[in-house]
């Protein structure tokens, strides 16, 4: 039975991995988890003995599948429940990350998967993130940043990437949500910023928003 300290350390390590492809250095997760670094130290230690990850002093920290099946088995809940406190409860999307983040860590598998067939077997949750099954498996959609479109480029909004309050609240509002159309009209050069039409409204994007928001082509 793991803390919920360490589930939060794995779910971490998982995402700033790239899922595993990548080591990740102390830093890095003390700067994610807005920890000290000696905290940090002394975490990784006791999940390196517990084999959930492998540390090797300056170069960082590697997820094992151990590991990796924890913190996709918190994902999978964090996902799950964001979707069920909007599509069942009303929550708006800029609502819900911090209470799943309370939510995920909730032991019960049974509950998970009474959740999962009552709302239908989602595939992705309400920002387009993909939940992964209870098998920890995930369906891979290729996409792309926003930014990187061409002028005249036509997409499909997929996900969000960040899921900062402030962010979701201006998106909800120029209505640039998962499965909405979305053209690029025109970059521009000097600052990166976007003209683009959604469902034939036009609005002017910072390049920043522009890279949070992911589209399939």
């Amino acid at each position: 039975m793991l803390s919920l300290a360490e589930e939060n350390y794995l779910k971490s390590i998982y995402h700033l991995s790239d899922a595993g492809e990548k080591a990740v250095l102390t830093n890095e997760l003390a700067e994610a988890l807005n920890t000290k670094a000696a905290s940090v130290t002394d975490m990784v230690k006791k999940l390196s003995t517990k084999e959930f990850i492998s540390y090797e002093k300056y170069y960082g920290v590697k997820i094992t599948n151990k590991g990796k099946s924890v913190a996709l088995a918190v994902i999978r809940k964090h996902r799950l429940w964001e979707t069920f406190l909007v599509q069942t409860l009303g929550f708006k999307w800029d609502e819900v990350h911090e209470v799943a983040e309370q939510l995920e860590h909730i032991k019960s598998t049974l509950l998970i998967e009474k959740i999962d067939e009552f709302l239908g077997y989602p595939q992705v949750d309400p920002h387009g993130d993909p939940i992964p099954n209870a098998q920890g498996k995930i369906k891979k959609l290729e996409k792309t940043a926003l930014k990187n479109l061409a002028t005249g480029s036509e997409s499909t909004i997929v996900a969000v990437k960040d899921s900062d309050s402030n962010l979701l609240k201006y998106l909800e509002k120029i209505g640039a949500k998962p499965g909405k159309k979305l053209t690029v009209i025109s970059k521009e050069e000097y600052d990166g910023s976007l003209q683009v039409a959604i469902e034939s409204q036009h609005y002017f994007i910072s390049k920043e928003v522009s890279e949070n928001i992911l589209v399939t082509l």
